[in-house]
């Protein structure tokens, strides 16, 4: 990965993706470009000077002498802040995507070995330690079924007290009623909030990453609606949200076979932790959640874990 020289005039530079690649290289003619993705990864927008002595011609000077990233195809690590197109112009608060930390059963995990992250167990001797510490806070049962413990996000405004109250509507054109989870499949899969309804990857691309998309009206189980302060919604009371409330997204993982069953990947690619003097493999990994309506996207930091 390298920065392009913009000194001249180059407005665009593309790639295809490694799926795209792929595609092309069957050499059947079936090939062709039906999507696209334009992001602003690598500008800074606070750099906007409106107060520069120069005029108005010069208050985004700083950001067009920006450096810009070059194309490449590794989907996992470019396109990171995706940009959208909204027609009307009278807006003035964009809807966020919070992580939950509200009730227990929401809240990370944190002691002196891992801070604000969720710990997923990945087998039986793993859970049977775990359920002796006097909390369990932050942590997944990977392994077990009829769990109560998820992750929980919630979108809408979060206008800290400015802008519309939380019992006003929040717009149809900013309320996410599908998201798209995107996560290793070599260490877990996706189950609803009950721990009880898997979800099928809808694809799962060269780098072993699965993308999962969840809809309100087909996985309820996942996605619900909030409501606002006026009406009946879902654990509304719950939702830290300040303003208009949209959906919310909630769900558990199931740790994988190659996890629970052997330590090779934790040898490989994972560190240790000690937890009451007891020894764990650790995996940190993040779970990536983006609303497909406004591109909004949240990292949740997950480390899975098992007893050596």
């Amino acid at each position: 990965m390298g920065f392009l020289d913009n000194s001249g005039d180059i407005i665009l530079d593309a790639v295809l993706t490694d799926t795209g690649r792929m595609r092309l290289a069957r050499g059947d003619g079936s090939f062709k470009i039906a999507k696209f993705a334009l992001g602003d990864d690598e500008i800074n927008y606070g750099n906007y000077d409106k107060n520069n002595i120069s005029g108005s011609a010069y208050y985004d000077i700083d950001i067009a002498k920006t450096p810009v990233f070059e194309a490449f195809t590794n989907n996992t690590s470019n396109m990171q802040s995706k940009l959208i197109s909204i027609n009307r112009t009278n807006l003035l608060y964009m809807p966020v995507i919070k992580l939950s930390t509200l009730n227990e059963s929401e809240q990370t995990y944190s002691d002196a070995s891992a801070t604000d992250i969720f710990l997923v167990t990945v087998d039986n001797s793993t859970t049977k330690e775990i359920h002796t510490l006097a909390s369990q806070i932050g942590i997944l049962f990977g392994n077990a079924t009829s769990k109560t413990s998820h992750i929980r996000l919630d979108q809408g405004l979060d206008n800290s007290g400015e802008g519309p109250s939380p019992s006003e509507t929040l717009d149809a054109d900013l309320l996410e009623t599908q998201y798209i989870i995107e996560m290793d499949n070599r260490f877990g899969s996706l189950l609803d909030r009950n721990g009880a309804n898997p979800a099928d990857p809808s694809f799962i691309d060269d780098d072993n990453v699965a993308s999962y998309f969840l809809t309100r009206n087909t996985t309820d189980s996942y996605v619900s609606s909030l409501g606002n302060s006026n009406t009946q919604g879902d654990d509304l009371a719950n939702t830290s949200l300040s303003g208009p409330r949209g959906t919310s997204l909630r769900f558990q993982l199931k740790s994988s076979i190659n996890l629970s069953s052997a330590t090779n990947l934790f040898t490989t690619l994972g560190s240790t932790m000690t937890i009451n003097s007891v020894d764990y493999y650790t995996i940190d990994t993040t779970i990536r959640v983006t609303g497909a309506t406004t591109g909004y996207r949240v990292d949740v930091p997950v480390r899975y874990i098992k007893k050596q």
